[in-house]
Formats: structure tokens, C-alpha cells, sequence
């Protein structure tokens, strides 16, 4: 996996959300593959006013302490403008301006790939002198290249 670290600013996601923790997602009740299924339903971009809506994006926010506490995952989309969207079918969140680790998975299957991934990036932190900010991390998907037998994507973790 190949690393950088890069400034982002602020934005503003809507999209469909869920909380969960880790450890509900490595037993039977996993939260996350059914809150994908239904992003995939939801047809988000003919209903949103977004930017890049090929840009699909996973994030992590609403921390409850570390990755071992519960979090809010949003699938969606950056939003264009500041019109208001409908609330009661989606949620939007400001993800704020942030300093970022990005890592570059390998090519290779959708739930593979994301899964090596974060075990790799977890180890990471566990050795690295920096540290995770815990304030909004996500994954970047292109939608207009999305093969799920062959997805590469980016993940941003916000570090201090």
C-alpha cells in the first residue's frame, strides 16, 4: 500500500448513514454490506445536487473514542451548494479541514481489498509517530471505474 500525507479543506456529504462498531462488524450482524446495498438503491445523485457525483464516498465520523468504540458510517456524496437536502432520507455531515494519511490499496476484489486494508492501516498506527485525529476519515471510491473484482481505492485517515 502506498502512502502521502496532503491537507484537505473542509466539506460538506450527504448520503445514508449507519452506527456501528468494529466488533459488530466482524460478527453476524454486520451493519456495513446492507448500508451499501442500500446506497446502491437509494439513487443519491438524481436526487442530490452534488460535485463529482462519480466520487463515491465511505465516511467515518462521530467517534465515540477510538477504533475500537462505536462510529457513524455515511455512504454518499460531496454536496453542491448549500441547498438544503430532504432529511428524512438523508443525512448530511461537515467533514471539517484536516490533515490526512491517505493510503493507496493494491487492485484486487471490493471486500478483500477494503479489508486488508484497514487491518494495514491499524497496524500502522499502532507503531507510527503519528496520530490519528479521530475526526472524519473516509474512503474514496470512482464510481466511474468502479469493477468490483478489481477496485483500488484511497483512505484518509485525519492525523494531528
Amino acid at each position: 500500500m502506498r502512502t502521502y500525507i496532503t491537507e484537505q479543506p473542509a466539506i460538506t456529504l450527504t448520503g445514508i448513514h449507519v452506527r456501528t462498531t468494529n466488533a459488530e462488524e466482524a460478527g453476524p450482524n454486520r451493519r456495513l454490506p446492507k448500508l451499501w446495498e442500500t446506497y446502491f438503491q437509494s439513487q443519491i445523485t438524481s436526487q442530490t445536487p452534488t460535485i463529482n457525483s462519480h466520487l463515491i464516498y465511505a465516511l467515518y465520523t462521530n467517534y465515540e473514542s477510538d477504533a475500537s468504540g462505536a462510529y457513524t458510517t455515511l455512504i454518499g456524496h460531496q454536496v453542491a451548494g448549500d441547498k438544503l437536502l430532504d432529511e428524512d432520507k438523508f443525512h448530511t455531515v461537515e467533514v471539517p479541514a484536516s490533515k490526512y494519511m491517505v493510503f493507496t490499496t493494491e487492485k484486487g476484489p471490493v471486500y478483500e481489498v477494503v479489508a486488508q486494508a484497514w487491518g494495514n492501516i491499524w497496524a500502522y498506527f499502532k507503531e507510527s509517530k503519528e496520530v490519528r485525529a479521530y475526526t472524519g476519515d473516509y474512503e474514496l471510491y470512482d464510481a466511474g471505474n468502479l469493477d468490483p473484482e478489481q477496485t483500488q481505492l484511497q483512505i484518509f485517515i485525519a492525523i494531528k
